[in-house]
């Protein structure tokens, strides 16, 4: 996977947005995390903690929709474990959304105690929020607005192009200056976004990705491989073998009569992100975080 490395990290732009996420941390009482439900490793920068420090942070699964329930179960404890409160939401459907305003007072229940005692209950909280890119950033932020924005360059101590998001119930959230990447010191890691999408396809071998997560499959989810393409006694094929018995399946053939495997390729990974194998995910919580 070194092409996906090459190209996808850049460590110039990770220092600038470093240096303007620890400018805006004054501004915020809270980082809220956006992950993928499905690669919450792969999808997660390391740096990210000693960039926050000591502020509070929580972290928000997202596309939980296709990810294994049991899985993300795991995960939230395994967040909860190191002390980060973790909860599984959806930005495309809303669902679990209804749950971070509350999650992020419960965090803060101190700190909204002593702004009470201060005649300051009416404060809003203010969030952060961080994700490496197609992570759902975006959408989390016009679900929980509704659209909305506000530019508030007038409020004393705000870095101008800051962006505000009113979410209504005492919530304002701030777009993160800048963009998170992950490092790739593990291949494996440019993988799974690549097999997420999450590291666009032209960038990649989708041939060889889709091989990859048909042998991943093979042995993880191998009912889901059968009955999503009708497969019997693959437990032993290669994972070219496997691209050629989806191809002969679906009927998938170029000209001459032999199985188009690119097609193929296209299509396993379509599904895949689609959530139409099944609750997927493609990482488990096996040791610290």
């Amino acid at each position: 996977m070194e092409e996906i490395t090459s190209v996808q990290w850049f460590p110039g732009h990770m220092a600038k947005t470093r240096r303007k996420i620890k400018e805006a941390l004054p501004l915020v009482d809270l980082v809220a995390e956006l992950l993928d439900a499905r690669v919450p490793m792969a999808s997660r920068n390391p740096e990210l903690r000693s960039i926050v420090g000591q502020k509070p942070r929580i972290v928000l699964l997202n596309k939980s929709d296709t990810a294994d329930e049991a899985v993300t179960r795991q995960w939230i404890a395994a967040f909860a474990k190191e002390g980060v409160p973790a909860i599984a939401v959806d930005c495309k459907s809303g669902k679990g959304l209804n749950g971070v305003l509350p999650l992020a007072r419960q965090v803060l229940k101190d700190k909204i105690a002593a702004w009470e005692r201060k005649g300051m209950g009416s404060r809003p909280i203010r969030i952060m929020v961080v994700g490496i890119p197609n992570v759902g950033k975006s959408s989390f932020i016009n679900r929980l607005a509704k659209g909305g924005k506000a530019k508030v360059a007038d409020r004393p101590g705000v870095t101008r192009g800051n962006q505000w998001f009113s979410i209504g119930k005492g919530g304002e959230l701030l777009d993160t200056p800048g963009v998170l990447w992950p490092k790739f010191d593990d291949p494996a890691v440019g993988e799974r976004l690549a097999f997420t999408g999450a590291v666009k396809d032209d960038v990649v071998d989708t041939e060889g990705l889709a091989c990859r997560l048909l042998l991943w499959l093979r042995d993880q989810y191998p009912g889901r491989l059968a009955e999503r393409y009708s497969l019997t006694g693959f437990e032993d094929m290669a994972g070219h073998e496997l691209l050629y018995a989806v191809a002969k399946k679906r009927g998938m053939l170029i000209s001459g009569g032999e199985l188009d495997t690119e097609r193929a390729a296209a299509t396993v990974l379509d599904e895949f992100r689609g959530g139409k194998l099944g609750r997927i995910s493609l990482e488990r919580p096996e040791g610290s975080l």
